[in-house]
């Protein structure tokens, strides 16, 4: 008869033991449910969606979260005292970011997998210790699994900031196998500015009609067309295509002395604005005098004249050679030399 209460006595046991468990799962699913729902309301609170942390928020969204937690985030690291510096292109890059977010909530529907969010050195250094960022820009991945924020938690490469947005949604799609789809741009005028540029471009296209039939264009103007020449000359020869797809600085601050401006950066592996426009203006001398000597002189009948001219232009256009050589000499290393005959030596 004893046997009977020991058998009641497990089963009670074991009942106590299910319901225990049942409800740790329950509240461990409830909590993962708050912390999901107030990611959503600080992300509604955004414009572009991306959510602002700070030390207190990384701590409760993950560093005291358990893996695996329901959601990831992408986390954009900001530094607002080097906003100044052009080479890094951080508000640049965080306005890619932005429209990322804004693109992946509206093409997933307010999807709780992943949540973008931004932090702020000076708001947040122990967070920027916890993740171990030691340079910009930074930005990382913290997955459902990620145990530790500094050794479990993905970069992104560098190459991926180079088409921005578009280039940003290929590291998302293949780390997180979800899919970010198009990036929704703003338009390049906005309607209020259209409602002022559609009446005046209304007004202004009476006026060109008038030209256009009365042949009194730009278009058929030869000065027009040789200062768009010239202009296309100088763009072409003086790198400005290179400097605005890489956003090159016209000029840098000298480290050593703020109060000194850099024009000419030592090394080949950069080029400031400044560098190209002047060895832009060097090219466009010497095209313009051999221009002129191979359309204007040779019409010229005085042959003192023309002797004087060709001097002139030789002398002159042997001079601003010998600076971009001089120039490429000091930048790169290599030392670009005249290959006189053996006998000459």
């Amino acid at each position: 008869m004893a046997i009977f209460p020991a058998k009641l006595h497990l089963h009670l046991l074991l009942a106590s033991f299910n319901i225990v468990s049942v409800f740790l799962l329950t509240a461990g699913s409830e909590s993962e449910s708050v912390l999901v729902n107030d990611l959503l309301a600080l992300q509604s609170q955004s414009t572009s969606g991306v959510i602002h942390l700070d030390d207190s928020t990384v701590s409760r969204f993950l560093a005291s979260t358990t893996a695996p937690r329901p959601y990831s985030l992408l986390i954009f690291f900001d530094a607002a005292q080097l906003h100044d510096k052009t080479e890094l292109r951080l508000k640049e890059l965080r306005k890619e970011f932005g429209l990322l977010a804004s693109s992946f909530i509206e093409n997933n529907n307010r999807s709780t997998k992943l949540f973008f969010c931004d932090i702020e050195f000076r708001e947040s250094q122990s967070s920027f210790h916890l993740f171990g960022v030691k340079s910009f820009p930074h930005i990382g991945l913290v997955g459902e699994a990620a145990r530790s924020m500094k050794d479990d938690s993905e970069q992104m490469d560098q190459s991926y900031f180079s088409l921005m947005a578009e280039s940003m949604a290929e590291f998302v799609e293949a780390r997180t196998k979800l899919t970010v789809g198009t990036i929704h741009r703003p338009p390049i005028f906005s309607k209020q500015q259209l409602t002022v540029i559609v009446p005046i471009l209304l007004i202004w296209s009476q006026f060109m009609f008038k030209k256009i039939f009365t042949r009194e264009t730009l278009l058929l103007d030869p000065k027009a067309w040789l200062a768009g020449a010239v202009f296309v000359y100088f763009f072409s020869v003086s790198g400005a295509m290179h400097n605005i797809i890489r956003n090159m600085p016209m000029f840098l601050v000298d480290r050593n002395d703020p109060s000194k401006l850099i024009f000419f950066y030592q090394g080949s592996g950069i080029q400031l604005g400044a560098e190209g426009f002047f060895i832009g203006f060097l090219y466009t001398v010497v095209g313009l005098l051999l221009a002129f000597v191979t359309h204007f002189l040779v019409w010229v009948k005085d042959t003192t004249v023309k002797r004087v001219a060709m001097i002139f232009v030789m002398l002159v256009s042997f001079w601003a050679v010998n600076k971009v050589i001089s120039l490429d000499n000091w930048k790169t290393g290599y030392v670009v030399h005249a290959f006189w005959p053996s006998k000459w030596n």
